[in-house]
């Protein structure tokens, strides 16, 4: 009684539902029955799944996982990734002990003909025989076998040896379980596209039917007991449904007395400093690490003795972030991280150099480069329980996990009413050299999705504080980060970085200069041009600009800006990202609105061009530049 009615109350969309109604009709899910999340996105789970068997995998959980997919997804970006991360020869080959053997993921394909309004044998795919599939990816095919789905008997003998399969470590598994769907894709399809002939002739075969006159057939139980067993369903989804849909017993969410109830869950903004309480697998002591004791020797500041510390001898952002990252690592037990060359070459742009000694292969991993399934299976991995930060080396291929970042990532937490954390930090480089797919600031792209915490450091002492904020968060971060500036040293805390733990608030602004005349407001690497550009205006005008550097772009607190503000009259905001649409507009808006009566002109903002970004050689006519800011 308990299960249906709520679940009919989630589909009501009612505040008595599992997510108080708001998952709705379409990702009913609970947790405690081992039913995760239901996805509305066609193959969405794919890749999620993915992640949930890595959990299990990394944290030696017991159990396996299925992801439960149509056959239309078969065509989908996210279940192909998803079975490309699953079945990496690495899991077999390199990982160690007893983390070495295949995923724990039955991948079950309910093939029930079509996909919306295609029918995928015959029309939108070319497989035919949905397990065939299985042959292309690894020496084992996948397990793959078509197993009938009208008859429960074969599933169960099916899933008795796949799972068999599981416990000896030899997934992934693909299972193609046939039916059928009689009606349409959604209330709204008529089902015009196929004849009724087709559609009785399978309802001849409904295992609703077919199986019950089976076991009549072997006396297992009479006609009458099964017409018994059909009026008791009848009365508890009856009863059950006039619950759900009464106002009294099952109201929606007060959003008149309490209009704040949704945004009060997007994020959970909650501090775990470790998401299970376990030893840490490590390689070495944390002190015996070589890059840790050769960052030891580097001077923490980026001003000695009134000059500006070689590149050679400072320590840099990259260094900031690394020292965040280990620190996590011999921390939190459930800690991974992998993308693109994570592993080899200290990782992209050198951040994760040292990382390799320190810890085990189930722990920092390169994964194939499908960037929808490094960020889904990051989904995955954190819905049950654990903490990951995935690399996407270029901010450009945030697009090619567009539904994953934008439609999981983000939305988990506060569909599910909060039961669900999302410790996941997603780390993007901007460049500014390779042309116009690696050199895009997409800031405000993340930034217009709601449920993302977005955050640009432009400092070693920000990136460190940032990162360590983030890792003890349970909210999903976007971490930006500017290939211009990986090198640079600390010019702002004269003390330098601290070798200590301590955290940088995500949301608050930080003064780099202080001044009378004009605030300039500043994301990313754009904070240098930004002092270029205040150190003509008082060489040559003569004018004292204050310099703000954002630090975070969503959540942000406007207080220190206000403020500047009433003392300057005048603000300008820059960034790297494209002008039009740009974040800063926005935030130029909220100024305009909060220090209407400060301002003695209106905010402006100056972005990069609304072009392709251009070659190398040509950057300086794209990017901002001191002169434009001064202009």
């Amino acid at each position: 009684d308990f299960l249906i009615y709520v679940t009919l109350a989630e589909i009501f969309a009612r505040e008595t539902g599992f997510q108080k109604g708001l998952g709705g009709s379409m990702h009913v899910f609970f947790t405690p029955f081992g039913i995760y999340p239901n996805n509305a996105i066609v193959g969405g789970s794919g890749d999620i799944a993915v992640g949930a068997a890595l959990f299990k995998k990394v944290n030696k959980k017991k159990g396996i996982v299925i992801a439960n997919i149509g056959d239309a997804s078969m065509g989908c970006g996210p279940v192909w990734e998803g079975i490309c991360l699953a079945a990496m020869d690495q899991y077999k080959k390199l990982w160690e002990g007893e983390y070495k053997g295949g995923l724990p993921i039955i991948f079950n394909f309910f093939n029930n003909q079509y996909g919306m309004g295609g029918q995928t044998n015959g029309e939108t795919m070319g497989y035919e025989f949905l397990a065939r599939v299985g042959a292309g990816v690894n020496p084992e095919q996948m397990h793959a076998e078509r197993v009938d789905g009208y008859n429960p008997l074969a599933v169960i003998d099916a899933i008795r040896r796949k799972k068999k399969i599981i416990e000896e470590k030899r997934g992934p598994v693909l299972l193609d379980t046939l039916t059928y769907r009689f009606t349409g894709h959604s209330p709204s399809d008529a089902s015009s596209y196929r004849t009724r002939e087709e559609i009785d002739a399978w309802l001849k075969q409904d295992s609703l039917i077919e199986y019950k006159d089976k076991l009549i057939a072997a006396n297992v139980a009479g006609e009458d007991k099964f017409q018994e067993i059909l009026e008791n369903v009848k009365e508890l989804i009856t009863k059950a449904c006039k619950l759900a849909t009464d106002d009294n017993i099952s109201p929606r969410m007060d959003l008149i007395n309490n209009p704040n109830a949704i945004a009060d869950l997007m994020f959970s903004n909650q501090k775990i400093e470790k998401m299970e309480e376990r030893e840490c697998e490590v390689l070495i002591p944390k002190e015996e690490n070589p890059r840790l004791q050769q960052i030891k020797k580097k001077v923490r500041a980026g001003i000695q003795d009134g000059k500006p510390v070689s590149k050679n001898k400072v320590y840099q952002l990259r260094d900031a972030i690394f020292e965040a990252l280990l620190d996590k690592f011999y921390t939190d037990p459930t800690l991974i991280a992998y993308g693109e060359e994570n592993r080899d070459w200290g990782g992209a742009f050198a951040v994760y150099r040292g990382l390799t000694e320190a810890l085990p292969y189930h722990r920092l991993f390169n994964s194939p480069i499908s960037e929808g399934a490094i960020v889904g299976s990051a989904v995955g991995y954190a819905l049950c329980g654990g903490r990951a930060v995935v690399e996407l080396m270029y901010c450009d291929f945030l697009g090619r996990a567009g539904d994953e970042i934008f439609n999981q990532l983000s939305k988990w937490q506060a569909m599910s009413a909060g039961t669900l954390k999302m410790p996941v930090v997603v780390r993007v480089s901007v460049c500014s050299k390779y042309g116009a797919q690696h050199s895009q600031d997409w800031t405000s792209l993340c930034a217009h999705i709601p449920g993302l915490k977005v955050v640009f450091p432009a400092t070693p002492y920000d990136a460190k504080g940032l990162m360590n904020s983030a890792l003890m968060g349970t909210d999903p971060v976007i971490f930006f980060e500017s290939q211009r500036i990986y090198d640079i040293g600390e010019m702002f805390h004269t003390e330098g970085v601290p070798e200590g733990y301590y955290e940088v608030p995500i949301g608050e602004p930080d003064i780099k200069k202080e001044g009378k005349d004009i605030t300039i407001l500043t994301v990313g690497a754009t904070l240098y041009r930004a002092l270029e550009a205040a150190k003509i205006l008082e060489e040559k005008y003569g004018l004292s600009a204050e310099i703000i550097d954002a630090r975070s772009i969503v959540p942000f607190n406007y207080e220190k800006v206000i403020e500047s503000v009433k003392k300057t009259g005048r603000i300008v905001l820059a960034s790297d990202a494209c002008e039009r649409g740009s974040h800063l507009k926005d935030m130029a808006q909220t100024i305009s609105e909060l220090a209407f009566d400060y301002l003695d002109a209106p905010p402006v903002v100056v972005g990069s061009k609304n072009w392709i970004t251009p070659a190398h050689e040509l950057e300086n006519f794209f990017f901002p530049q001191p002169d434009w800011i001064i202009d």
